[in-house]
């Protein structure tokens, strides 16, 4: 109970599935990368950011599910919130070979590392944070 006090009711679950989106992106995009010239390749593309953004809009309604067996109403809640993979409808081919444009990968794994960078950095300050708290120190500014 303690544990979920202090993990659930801050930024930590966010930061930890926009990390698990940035790994599962940069696989896909690595696999993008590595398969650039194999013919009919179908390049991956992964979703995250607008799910998200979804879970914390906090103007839409968020229904409570009482039964397996009922639907969900409004937004979903952050925990559910996972990165997907998905082939994207995009009949071009750039290379002449498959739809994979290498330009665009790369532009595509430097912004996806710089997400993760971020990420990265948001959870140190988390943590920093919540160790201050149990020491009982005040951050430094």
């Amino acid at each position: 109970m303690f544990s979920e006090l202090l993990f659930n009711k801050t930024d930590l679950p966010v930061v930890t599935r926009s990390l698990d989106a940035a790994m599962l992106r940069s696989r896909a995009i690595a696999n993008n990368i590595a398969n650039v010239n194999t013919p009919g390749f179908r390049r991956t593309e992964v979703s995250f950011e607008n799910e998200l953004r979804q879970a914390l809009d906090q103007t839409s309604l968020q229904g409570t599910q009482t039964d397996t067996r009922h639907l969900t109403l409004g937004r979903a809640d952050v925990s559910g919130v996972a990165p997907k993979a998905y082939l994207p409808d995009d009949p071009t081919q750039p290379s002449g070979i498959n739809n994979v444009d290498i330009d665009n990968e790369m532009a595509k794994l430097a912004e996806t590392q710089i997400q993760y960078n971020y990420g990265i950095k948001f959870g140190q300050e988390i943590f920093k944070k919540l160790n201050a708290a149990i020491q009982e120190k005040s951050m430094p500014q």
